[in-house]
């Protein structure tokens, strides 16, 4: 007996909704399934986890912001800061072997850096507050190349990369100590950036809230690498994030699918795994999986098989399609239905190879930042799907090691620089020349005009600081008689002093501790009634302690 659904009688109700949503709207599209969601529930029916969604993008064609920007002038931009960080490494590994750095991560993630820079990450300028970037580590060459063309760096900086003792050179990673004017803070691989964006999103929230500094419309992003959030750092306050509602807070999750030395998730998908993990949190969440040459191959997949090939495919063998081409993947992935053979059978196999991926287009990344901009009650995470070493071609596309990768060979590197029309000879080649273009060509005026528009050049850490009256000795002398025959933990004594210098007329304001409600531990209690209680969603009930002294 053939348990499964009539293919006519699913089409009705596939249509049913589709009649639902056109006359009465999306909401009450989303009523009728959560019933029916109950209505199986009561019946004891097995419903399949709704965590997670089929393996596209969260956005249709149809409803994506239009970027309003000149995309080919973009693209020049994008392809000579692609070129400047490229050489920055391979050059400082000729001049010294075994240096260090790292080509293919930024390669990867340059459209989505370019995108923010040029429409969403905003300055200080024009009266704003700015935004707050916590950049991936692996990727400071692509920062440090954007601020050479925009007249931030020298060649000299460039030069000296990974070599900043002397003061004339760039750091590894960001690093505000070494580079106290140029990063706002630091990050690596290790989940220092996702922990510090989500309590820094936190504080200003509630400093917000309290009316303490005005943020307005301050935005917090972050960008991470997929290999990543396997660190614990990473994740392990995700729930805060969401539990807090932080709307001011972003992340960008550059999914190449590539660690140090292999995948990710060789079996599984990474990018499947991390919405399950970041939707049951409580983040809104964006996937950015496939680029806008997909969409022809969608709306003609009447069959489904497509979207059935996208789903069922794992990220070992996606890598296997970008490193071994065209025609291996016309046989591989598309070739297991015909119905999918059949979509291609008009593209060759270098259109196949080129069908991109969502994180390397711009427009797919313009409408996943605006509609992550829109989003103000919750975190939102934005899943990129990119290739690792895009565009360093046989040298490490998608290539297990390439996240090693420190220099091209002749072969590479050209094909590099005229992949992204780079004008350098082939005499100069072999010297890997940095290059930037005169003063007043269009590039250099059209990348200026961006930047005064959105407030300035960033990365750029300004610091404010003020100077504070140090509180007469007498505002501890409650603590410095002791506590007699009485022992007090550590947990006391600090809560004791914290409450003295709130209590202080000349600094007490600059002190404000969030005091959430739980945090009921031994001492705390008297910030209860001095501060009170913070909650970004209000308090929803009355503790049955309230009013009372804990001991």
């Amino acid at each position: 007996m053939n348990s499964g659904l009539d293919p006519v009688e699913a089409r009705e109700w596939l249509d049913s909704l589709d009649a639902v949503t056109r006359y009465n709207g999306d909401k009450a599209s989303s009523e009728l399934i959560q019933q029916l969601t109950d209505h199986a529930r009561k019946r004891g029916l097995k419903l399949p986890a709704a965590i997670t969604t089929p393996f596209k993008n969260t956005i249709n064609p149809e409803d994506e912001r239009v970027m309003p920007g000149d995309l080919f002038m973009e693209r020049r931009i994008r392809s000579l800061i692609r070129w400047n960080a490229m050489a920055m490494v391979m050059r400082a590994n000729d001049n010294e072997d075994g240096l260090g750095g790292h080509i293919s991560s930024f390669s990867s993630s340059a459209t989505l850096y370019d995108v923010g820079m040029n429409y969403f990450f905003r300055g200080t300028g024009h009266g704003h507050p700015g935004d707050l970037i916590f950049y991936q580590g692996h990727s400071a060459p692509g920062m440090y190349a954007r601020s050479y063309l925009e007249g931030v760096f020298n060649e000299t900086h460039l030069e000296n990369f990974r070599r900043e003792v002397s003061g004339k050179g760039l750091s590894s990673y960001p690093h505000p100590w070494l580079m106290p004017d140029y990063w706002q803070f630091p990050t690596v691989s290790m989940g220092l950036g996702p922990i510090q964006a989500i309590y820094q999103a936190h504080v200003m929230k509630y400093q917000q809230k309290r009316g303490l500094v005005d943020h307005r419309d301050r935005k917090i992003w972050c960008f991470m690498g997929d290999g990543e959030c396997d660190e614990p750092e990473s994740l392990g306050a995700i729930g805060l994030a969401g539990r807090e509602r932080l709307g001011n807070l972003h992340f960008v999750v550059n999914c190449n699918l590539q660690r140090l030395d292999g995948p990710v998730r060789g079996n599984g998908k990474i990018i499947q795994e991390l919405e399950g993990v970041f939707r049951g949190a409580g983040w809104n969440v964006i996937k950015v999986v496939w680029g806008r040459r997909w969409d022809p191959l969608l709306e003609r997949d009447k069959s489904g098989l497509l979207l059935k090939r996208m789903n069922e495919v794992c990220d070992g063998e996606l890598q296997n399609c970008k490193f071994n081409g065209g025609a291996y993947t016309r046989e591989h992935f598309f070739g297991k239905y015909p119905e999918t053979l059949d979509l291609v059978k008009d593209l060759s196999d270098d259109d196949i190879m080129y069908l991109n991926r969502g994180g390397h287009d711009p427009y797919k990344v313009y409408a996943a930042y605006a509609a992550a901009c829109e989003e103000t009650e919750r975190p939102t995470v934005i899943l990129a799907m990119t290739v690792k070493g895009y565009g360093t071609s046989e040298a490490g596309e998608a290539s297990n090691e390439t996240h090693s990768l420190k220099k091209l060979d002749l072969k590479s590197l050209k094909a590099f620089r005229d992949r992204f029309g780079v004008p350098i000879s082939d005499k100069d080649l072999k010297d890997v020349p940095f290059y930037r273009p005169p003063e007043d060509s269009p590039e250099m005026r059209y990348l200026r005009e961006r930047r005064a528009e959105l407030g300035g050049s960033i990365p750029a850490r300004r610091a404010t600081s003020y100077n504070l009256p140090v509180p007469a000795q007498s505002a501890y002398a409650s603590q410095l008689k002791g506590s007699g025959k009485r022992e007090i933990s550590t947990t006391m004594a600090f809560v004791r002093v914290l409450s003295s210098l709130v209590k202080d007329k000349q600094i007490g304001e600059r002190i404000v501790p969030i005091v959430p409600d739980e945090a009921r531990t031994f001492g705390m209690e008297g910030m209860f009634r001095q501060l009170g209680i913070y909650s970004s969603v209000g308090q929803q009930y009355t503790p049955h302690d309230a009013g009372q002294i804990l001991y």
